[in-house]
């Protein structure tokens, strides 16, 4: 009799562990099974059934727990909303303790907040965004943009994304018409292990965290003081509180801008111009031509910084909310002054009978309009501090900011007068201006040296390391223009025009390192590369 035997085949390591990761019940496989069998309903239980009611809105709530750092909330935002390649509205970081003994690291999933006080909507000057009344979703209204990027600034969370293509900037909308239709957004609806959530929350009790004196709302993140942010990050492990971004130490010199460089640095050039000719009578047309060209020159180039510059006539509407708004109203109006004062002092000289005439012999005329016209361009500069100011930048701070600007006016108002009327007083009066300017720019460059990484050092260490060129470039033309400008009684005046020129020259490259070297704040982003 044969016996018949089944023979045992032993599995290998690798054919074990693949049979073994076909059994798993994996986030990725339950979700991909769930959709094929078109279960949308499960998605349901990721957004509210209701309306928020009265004082209430919409928010992301956001799972740290869960979050893998997969992205496929980043892709399905990016597929979803027909984005362009570089374009994108939902990003991951990385959050990382700094502790051997207690490690921490955790991906971080973000887009925008919603902010009870959206720093975007308030500074847009032509209302290009709304914040929905029913859902207190911030919506952006692609067709009002003018493309100014002013949002980009004033947003501290760095949302609001410009298109070059389109010239308009675009943001997260929630998915606004998905929600709408009961369907949650694509982030929500793409993440395979429902790490992010809508919910709904009180915008009083968002505002309250936003004014409390206690830590931002996420690690490595801008306070939520300045805009009320409504996101919600949940985790049942705490935060070491030592917790910072990957890319916190990454330096990152921002975008230069330069029609916005020339802008700033010519308009206060024409402002000081138009100081000086108020107490020069001989040379007082040609430092009102300066003025002019120097005026008109800068807000040219302003309108260069527009992705739909025709639609810029609109920029009045911010009027009652927008600092950007306010500056283009009064600049505005010191245009059409400047240019009506020239051609007042020009024409008696294009038409000697002029000189007669009752309206150029009349001398309290011109003279108030120049005064007017003084005033317009004063108050200009101040709404550009302004602008800066109210992006709640360090670096942009107020003090610092005016400093440079007015900084500029007198710089080129005190130069001019050197030249015209050579005194050692005027003199001395210049160099303490151009200290005044120069020494608080130079002790900044010292936070380099800090040991926490602030702001101040960021901005320091992109000057000194990053952008180490153009500043050798601002003090090697400021201090040359104020040497030939002192040396100005000692030699023709060519020389000294050429003094205020590199003055001027130097402003410039002060200005684009104004830009150049802001500490921007953002949310958490990866390891820099």
């Amino acid at each position: 009799m044969s016996i018949s035997a089944t023979a045992t085949v032993e599995l290998t390591p690798v054919e074990r562990l693949l049979r073994e990761q076909g059994r798993l019940e994996t986030p990725v496989a339950e979700f991909a099974r769930a959709y094929e069998r078109g279960q949308q309903e499960s998605f349901r239980q990721l957004i509210p059934l209701d309306n928020p009611g009265a004082g209430e809105q919409f928010a992301f709530e956001v799972d740290l727990d869960r979050c893998t750092g997969c992205k496929a909330c980043v892709a399905a935002c990016h597929n979803l909303n027909g984005l362009d390649a570089e374009e994108t509205w939902r990003d991951v970081g990385l959050l990382h303790g700094q502790s051997m003994e207690r490690p921490y690291l955790q991906t971080v999933t973000t887009a925008c907040h919603h902010c009870a006080d959206p720093g975007c909507l308030n500074g847009c000057p032509v209302n290009a965004y709304e914040k929905d009344a029913l859902t207190g979703i911030v919506l952006h209204l692609d067709d009002q943009c003018i493309g100014c990027q002013y949002c980009v600034l004033k947003c501290p969370y760095d949302v609001p994304k410009y298109n070059e293509r389109l010239g308009i900037v675009r943001k997260c909308d929630m998915c606004y018409q998905r929600l709408s239709q009961g369907e949650p957004p694509a982030c929500v609806q793409a993440c395979p292990t429902e790490a992010i959530r809508i919910v709904t929350v009180e915008e009083a009790a968002i505002r309250a965290n936003a004014a409390a004196e206690r830590p931002a709302f996420l690690p490595g993140s801008p306070h939520q003081r300045l805009t009320a942010p409504a996101t919600r990050y949940v985790s049942a492990r705490p935060i070491p509180a030592d917790a910072q971004a990957a890319d916190a130490q990454a330096l990152r010199p921002q975008e230069t801008h330069w029609p916005l460089v020339f802008m700033l640095a010519l308009t206060q050039v024409s402002v000081g111009f138009v100081a000086a000719s108020l107490f020069a009578d001989s040379v007082r047309l040609f430092l009102l031509l300066a003025a002019s060209m120097s005026g008109m020159a800068g807000l040219g180039a302003s309108v260069l910084h527009l992705g739909k510059p025709l639609k810029a006539w609109r920029a009045f509407v911010g009027l009652g909310h927008s600092w950007l708004s306010r500056e283009i109203v009064v600049f505005g109006l010191y245009a059409p002054a400047l240019l009506t004062l020239t051609a007042l002092t020009l024409a008696p000289t294009l038409i000697p009978t002029a000189a007669d005439w009752p309206l150029f012999s009349a001398g309290w005329l011109t003279r108030t309009l120049a005064l007017t016209t003084l005033g317009f361009g004063l108050a200009g500069v101040f709404t550009s501090v302004m602008i800066y100011h109210d992006t709640g930048r360090p670096f942009w701070r107020f003090d610092r900011t005016a400093v440079r600007f007015a900084g500029t006016v007198l710089l080129t108002f005190i130069a001019a007068g050197v030249v015209v009327r050579p005194s050692a007083g005027l003199a001395l009066c210049l160099t303490l201006v151009w200290l005044a300017k120069a020494l608080p720019e130079a002790a900044a460059l010292g936070a380099a040296r800090s040991k926490a990484f602030t702001p101040a050092r960021h901005s320091a260490c992109i000057q000194l390391f990053r952008a180490r060129t153009r500043l050798m470039l601002r003090w090697s033309l400021s201090l040359a223009g104020l040497l030939l400008v002192l040396a100005g009684s000692h030699a023709p005046a060519s020389i000294s025009w050429m003094g205020v020129a590199l003055l001027i020259g130097g402003e410039i490259a002060e200005r684009s390192l104004f830009f150049r070297a802001v500490a921007a704040p953002k949310m958490p982003g990866g390891i820099a590369r």
